[in-house]
């Protein structure tokens, strides 16, 4: 199948064309007729497999002409660097139709993006948190959409936007298509389907863990954090080889750890990403890796997610992934467009288990290649590998004999108070012979006289 056996526009062709596409991908192919039908749609694919233009091509094929200001398509995402990507996605397949897109995210202004919405839209792409904030401010009507797309959803769930995402459905019309994209289907996702859907129609084209075909998996046994940078090392400098690399780790401080353990060899090539960097920063780091300015992109698993870069050699996964899903999206950056990839992962003896999960996930066991000769073996441990000590006789702490019990006097009888429930009012009235009524001034007159 090609795009002409779509029923695609003309303006859409000649966008496909100037992007030197002619063949849809399975989820395009697949999805196009459901998305298209106006029905709720579940999509389930793997990462690389173009699910953003598998749900664009049918929406921007129907949405007609319109000048009124607020949105009628909401794309969410669930990063920033997302937002910027699906933004120049949907202007290159629009390129030649009248529609107006704007991509809002936190991190900036948010007067600039509100005088942006403004002047009008027809789809909006944005982050959770920031949406809503637009929303509260009454700046951004939501009442006129008519599709509410939500990409990457699982790593949405993961990142803990569940209660951005219910405030969301609170201020949308109840009557919209809800298409939801995504490459893992877990308890949380089915829970928000069951809860927020109108008898989805599911469109999958590989099972959630299946490895792509066209991806090289390889792993080895290393001892510890200096022995991984000193294969690292080792394999980085082959650059012939390696030319294209992403590495994952763990969380934040082992991205920054990792980096200046790489600066001083390879510093003009390497460059790093995580939350904890400013927005520019971030964004300028993915554009020097996509141009090919910098070789090494160190990053973490937010990061993971849903990131199109171009001919990535190699994704080196220097710590092992708790769950086999984040595995299949790290190595999903590389082998995109049908091209080869190749994906490497070291795991200590802590993370074999790791290991375990992820061939069982899979189906299919990781080749163990043999650790290289050459490469030093560290003895030093960083913070994390060390073992915890349990301290014993520690007298800054209190063992249970020394845990205080009960009062050891009584209560002086003044400090014995009784709660006087109902009657106190009652007791206090006849003390001082307040009137029962308001306003009963001879009350007191009369009870003198007897």
């Amino acid at each position: 199948m090609t795009f002409q056996d779509l029923n695609l526009n003309t303006p859409l062709y000649n966008a496909l064309e100037d992007m030197g596409f002619t063949t849809p991908t399975p989820i395009q192919e697949q999805a196009f007729n459901v998305v298209a039908s106006g029905k709720d749609v579940v999509g389930i694919a793997q990462t690389g497999t173009g699910k953003t233009f598998a749900y664009m091509l049918p929406i921007l094929r129907n949405l007609k002409f319109s000048t009124q200001d607020n949105p009628r398509v909401l794309v969410l995402v669930p990063t920033r660097e997302l937002v910027v990507q699906v933004v120049e996605e949907i202007e290159k397949l629009a390129k030649y139709i009248n529609v107006r897109v704007l991509g809002v995210y936190g991190g900036t202004n948010i007067n600039t993006q509100k005088r942006a919405v403004a002047e009008g839209l027809d789809i909006l792409v944005a982050t959770p948190g920031r949406l809503y904030d637009l929303g509260v401010s009454r700046v951004l009507q939501l009442k006129s959409i008519q599709k509410l797309v939500i990409d990457e959803v699982d790593v949405m769930l993961d990142l803990g936007f569940r209660h951005q995402l219910m405030n969301i459905f609170d201020i949308l019309p109840e009557r919209r298509q809800n298409i939801m994209f995504s490459a893992t289907m877990t308890e949380d996702v089915d829970q928000l389907i069951s809860q927020f859907f109108k008898a989805p129609q599911r469109v999958t084209v590989a099972i959630s863990g299946t490895p792509l075909e066209n991806i090289i998996q390889e792993r080895y046994e290393v001892k510890n954090f200096y022995t991984k940078v000193n294969l690292l090392r080792e394999l980085l400098s082959d650059k012939d080889t390696y030319n294209k690399v992403i590495i994952f780790v763990a969380f934040k401080k082992m991205a920054d750890r990792l980096f200046d353990q790489l600066e001083e060899e390879f510093n003009d090539e390497c460059c790093v990403i995580h939350s904890n960097k400013t927005q520019n920063y971030r964004l300028r780091s993915i554009a020097q890796f996509q141009a090919g300015d910098n070789r090494i992109l160190i990053a973490t698993d937010v990061m993971a997610r849903g990131l199109d870069i171009d001919d990535v050699s190699h994704v080196i996964n220097f710590d092992t992934p708790h769950y086999p899903e984040n595995y299949m999206h790290r190595i999903g950056r590389t082998g995109r467009a049908e091209k080869k990839g190749h994906a490497l992962v070291f795991s200590t003896q802590t993370e074999l288990e790791y290991i375990s999960e992820i061939e069982k996930y899979m189906d299919m066991d990781i080749p163990l290649l043999p650790f290289p000769e050459g490469v030093a073996i560290s003895e030093e441990l960083i913070e994390e590998e060390r073992p915890q000590i349990k301290e014993r006789n520690n007298p800054t702490k209190r063992s249970l004999d020394d845990v205080p019990g009960p009062a050891f006097h009584e209560k002086s009888e003044k400090n014995k108070k009784q709660n006087q429930g109902g009657s106190y009012r009652r007791e206090i009235a006849k003390k001082y012979k307040k009137p029962k009524t308001r306003g009963d001034k001879n009350f007191n007159k009369r009870n003198k006289r007897k």
